[in-house]
């Protein structure tokens, strides 16, 4: 009976000691992140018109048998008239709101673990990493690293939690990978990155259209006049047209673009290497004065820097986005994802990134300083933005952070996460 006590007593104590020290832990923060669409619903419009009808009908002509004589024609004209009733259109709006959760916790205490950028092949992503990383490192004292590849390979990366942060997710190019793993929780969005921007696989120099002013459709690539343009000893007698890097999304729907307009026949596809390569296909072709047909997108460095117009396409629609894609690209939205598990141990870099602004505005500058530095590689230009730009990124961390980044700054120190060039 003692000894049954005396364990009683062991088991409370020990019950005590678990319940206090999750006590000392701090409580879950939820998030809730509010998504309103608006879906616009046309009644059936009744429509009131007047229609005036005119009949003519005419009355027999009088005849007498001796002597023909001839009576004019009357013509009466009878009015009908329709009323229909016109009533104004009535437009019904829809709000849906979802809300999304995210279980926060306070940053564990120790060594901060290290967090991974997916370090996606094309200008924009890169340097916005860059930036991130310094922040991150400099600002909040997490080490960082930087995996590079394409698309596809870095967003399942990024669902297994290879890496933790993608700066650049672009939607529709990967809305039904986005839409399942967002829909088990597999990633998080925690804001947009560079805002809306367009994109189109059929983008010529403006100089072309200048010479040609008949060609500004797609279905002007079936002409051979205008289909030889673009023709190269590669291609044969079709149309060369630079496409997307092998591994990016937009590789997929560009191909099926093709076909969806017919043009299998008239249009051959190139895949460039990377998107270094993309654009010096452009720029080569763009200082020799030459024909060029391919992809680009707007906040990529020739459509910032050069002048490019676009092939008129049919309008985008959902219908045809999901069947044939025989039609433009809608605008694309550029979000910033995270892998779950981010906000458990590193809250603080989370807030920041729901804070980031790197708009396209913002971005234009630093690739136009690029341009003009053509030594410069990304790290020299995400230094130069940091430094120059102050007074933007210094909205995105808290006051410490920020002391801690200038100090850095001032020192020249780099990010230890970069990759080299």
């Amino acid at each position: 009976m003692v000894l049954t006590k005396y364990r009683l007593l062991i088991l409370m104590a020990a019950m005590f000691a678990i319940f206090a020290l999750v006590a000392c832990q701090a409580e879950p923060q939820i998030v809730e992140v509010e998504r309103v669409v608006e879906v616009e619903k046309e009644v059936p419009v009744e429509v009131e018109v007047e229609r005036v009808v005119e009949v003519e009908r005419e009355v027999p002509v009088e005849v007498e048998t001796v002597v023909e004589r001839e009576v004019p024609v009357e013509v009466q004209v009878e009015v009908e008239r329709v009323v229909e009733r016109e009533v104004p259109v009535e437009v019904e709006v829809e709000r849906v709101v979802e809300v999304e959760k995210i279980v926060e916790v306070m940053a564990p205490e120790g060594p901060k673990e290290e967090i991974a950028f997916s370090d996606l092949n094309w200008s924009s992503a890169q340097l916005q990493n860059r930036v991130a990383q310094y922040i991150v490192e400099k600002g909040y004292g997490y080490p960082t690293s930087a995996t590079f590849g394409s698309t596809l390979p870095l967003f399942q990366g990024l669902l297994r939690g290879d890496t933790h942060v993608t700066m650049e997710i672009w939607l529709p190019n990967q809305t039904e990978a986005w839409n399942e793993a967002r829909a088990d929780g597999s990633v998080y969005s925690v804001g947009k990155s560079l805002g809306n921007d367009w994109q189109s696989a059929f983008v010529i120099p403006a100089y072309l259209q200048e010479e040609y002013p008949e060609l500004d459709h797609i279905d002007d690539l079936r002409d051979p006049q205008y289909k030889d343009l673009f023709k190269s000893a590669e291609t044969g007698d079709k149309a060369r047209l630079v496409s997307c890097i092998i591994g990016w999304a937009c590789e997929v729907v560009n191909a099926a673009q093709v076909s969806g307009y017919g043009l299998d026949d008239h249009v051959e596809i190139v895949n460039p290497g990377d998107g270094a390569a993309l654009n010096a296909d452009l720029y080569g072709a763009y200082e020799k004065g030459e024909p060029w047909l391919g992809y680009q997108w707007g906040t990529n460095d020739p459509s910032l820097i050069l002048d490019l117009v676009r092939l008129e396409e049919p309008a985008y629609s959902d219908e045809c986005w999901l069947t044939n894609k025989a039609c433009a690209y809608e605008d694309a939205e550029v979000l910033i994802a995270i892998n779950p598990d981010l906000a458990g141990r590193a809250p603080d870099v989370v807030e920041m990134l729901r804070k980031w602004d790197y708009n396209i505005e913002v971005y234009k500058t630093a690739a136009r300083w690029q341009a003009e530095n053509p030594d410069a590689d990304v790290n020299s230009t995400a230094l130069w933005w940091l430094n120059s730009f102050p007074e933007i990124w210094g909205e995105w961390v808290t006051e410490d952070a920020k002391a801690s980044i200038t100090a850095a700054l001032g020192a020249g120190e780099s990010a230890d996460g970069w990759p080299e060039g």
